[in-house]
């Protein structure tokens, strides 16, 4: 991970106000049972990942679309929270 997506990912968990957002002091484990499989998975990878590589390695059926839109869902909701950061290429990186 480059300097650079570390200070933004630490920035946004330090600097963020919004409702919902993760805050340096919530553990991962308040977080439900699925989220913390996509982020165990996101981890697991070592880099940036691809939605569909994540569905494979939660076991998801990723030769169909609709079983994928809702997993993009939840690591764009992961990331809105700074638990993931989403790269301009659309794959997701876990902030540390």
């Amino acid at each position: 991970m480059t300097r650079r997506m570390f200070s933004q990912c630490r920035s946004m968990r330090l600097r963020s106000t919004r409702p919902g957002a993760a805050f340096p002091e919530m553990a991962e484990t308040a977080l439900p049972p699925e989220y913390q499989r996509i982020l165990a998975s996101v981890r697991a990878a070592g880099g940036p990942v691809m939605v569909r590589q994540v569905g494979e390695a939660l076991g998801l059926d990723t030769g169909v679309r609709g079983k994928l839109e809702p997993l993009r869902g939840k690591l764009t909701k992961l990331a809105d929270r700074s638990w993931l950061h989403k790269r301009p290429d659309g794959r997701f990186t876990v902030c540390p």
